[in-house]
């Protein structure tokens, strides 16, 4: 998944700009890009590939090639963007996050009404050029969103970049999120009089305002549409009624510091860990998580079991950090080992319970688990901040697997029923004997001692809101239709 920050100033925007979207950079790895705006020169764009290589080395040394008020900035794991557009609506720059599971359909419609597609990239479409198109095809920047909104199978947020300010729309269902901030930019005369001004912020993680000096407004909601100026928030369109953001955002790939829906990423994951500590039986010696998002479940599951918390596994940053991740899936495996060190001093004859924000392929965890072994563990324990990963998600690109059956569960549902696809909903019941027979497999093939899931009412119940306010359909396959009825749009 990738995350974007867009900010407006009376006051030179690029400084500011360039962090906030650095702030982003643990999210997705594989383009990244920067526009501003200036009245004089115009718009300043600049995009670079952070496959081989992460953020700030790849932009620093251009940031005086930028000037201006107001610009976007994205990491994306997906297309070259921003893109630039001239339109009816005008000159803007817009950038997405977004999944969009029709793209094919969605060109073959629009190359049939003689438009055309330029934006390509290694032969593929570029998903935030069919979202500019479709934007066009509006009479306002708020028809051509709606349109984007009725077209789309998946998800989509963005911003737009115009002349005048930066319009911020937020997935028809919330399933990512988007927050607001702002802070006091000083005073300025005007005719003799003088008032404060105001910086505006709109960003993906909350976690890009504290440093940078903005405090959090409030979350936009599902499909509202706003557009930030120096004078303020003008709401464009409301907020939908329904609402289904991402579980996994707490579990996996949201920033510890960071809040969703007010709800501080850390403060779930450690909630979710006492929950799991209070009720396991096991003994152990200490308890390790996973750096980095499994440490915070296993503080909580150090605190509601009472067993001590150890650091036995070490991850090593200064020259991996977590936005540098090769194309290569064989490479991202060798250097997902290769970031964590073991401490074999702690380890050594030692019971350890692990705990981890989820297990997808697997792959890493069992090279983990060797290293374990191999470093003196007497037993090697893993729990799992989430329920097993039975569905594949439609919505958000939170892996790169391109099949379902790149899923653990779905290989061992293969193995066992002769086809990944059958009794789905007696796999993803906890307790069920299918549930029980597909864990027990799952301990079975990564060598571990033993191994358990978060339940899923202890997951929702640890975000704290209400079930059918969160997705979570890649661990029990229900979600919301995309319909746009009258309830819909609210």
């Amino acid at each position: 998944m990738g995350g974007f920050f867009g900010t407006i100033s009376t006051k030179d925007c690029v400084n500011d700009l360039f962090y906030g979207t650095d702030y982003h950079s643990h999210l997705g790895t594989k383009r990244a890009g920067l526009v501003t705006f200036d009245e004089q020169r115009g718009f300043s764009r600049s995009i670079h590939s952070l496959e081989r290589d992460y953020f700030r080395s790849k932009f620093e040394d251009e940031l005086d090639d930028f000037c201006g008020n107001k610009g976007i900035g994205i990491i994306s794991d997906t297309d070259p963007q921003p893109i630039i557009v001239n339109s009816h609506l005008g000159r803007y720059a817009v950038c997405t996050v977004a999944k969009i599971n029709n793209q094919r359909e969605i060109a073959d419609e629009l190359l049939s009404l003689r438009m055309h597609l330029s934006e390509m990239s290694a032969n593929k479409i570029n998903q935030t050029e069919l979202v500019a198109l479709l934007i066009n095809m509006g009479n306002t920047f708020v028809d051509g969103i709606n349109r984007v909104y009725q077209k789309i199978k998946g998800s989509c947020s963005m911003l737009i970049l115009t002349e005048d300010g930066i319009i911020a729309a937020r997935d028809f269902l919330g399933r990512t999120p988007i927050v607001i901030g702002r802070k006091d930019s000083g005073t300025q005369a005007s005719e003799g009089d003088v008032t404060e001004s105001y910086a505006y912020a709109v960003a993906s993680e909350t976690t890009s305002f504290p440093n940078l000096g903005f405090k959090t407004v409030r979350d936009l909601g599902p499909g509202e549409i706003v557009k930030l100026t120096t004078r303020g928030i003008e709401v464009l369109q409301p907020a939908f009624k329904r609402c289904q953001i991402c579980s996994f955002l707490w579990v996996y790939y949201g920033f510890p510091a960071s809040s969703y829906e007010g709800i501080n990423t850390e403060v779930v994951r450690e909630r979710n860990g006492k929950m799991m500590g209070e009720k396991d039986d096991i003994q152990a010696d200490l308890v390790c998580g996973i750096p980095d998002s499994g440490v915070g479940m296993a503080l909580g599951y150090a605190e509601g079991s009472g067993i001590p918390y150890k650091r036995a596994v070490l991850k090593y940053t200064p020259t991996w950090p977590r936005s540098f991740t090769p194309g290569n899936q064989s490479r991202r495996d060798l250097v997902a080992k290769m970031k964590l060190i073991p401490n074999a001093a702690l380890l050594k004859d030692k019971r350890v319970v692990f705990c981890d924000d989820s297990i997808v392929r697997g792959t890493q965890l069992r090279d983990n688990v060797k290293e374990f072994f191999d470093n003196g563990a007497k037993e090697v324990h893993v729990r799992i901040s989430c329920p097993p990963l039975v569905y594949g998600c439609p919505f958000i690109g939170f892996t790169a697997s391109k099949s379902d059956l790149e899923l653990i569960t779905r290989q061992i549902i293969r193995d066992f029923e002769g086809d990944d696809k059958i009794k789905l909903d007696k796999y993803a019941q906890t307790d069920s004997p299918e549930y029980q027979r597909m864990v027990n497999e799952i301990a079975r093939r990564l060598g571990l001692t033993s191994v358990k899931f978060s339940t899923l009412e202890d997951l929702v119940k640890s975000i704290g809101l209400p079930k059918n306010r969160v997705c979570t359909h890649c661990f029990d396959g229900s979600s919301y239709e995309q319909h746009h009825d009258g309830e819909f749009f609210g």
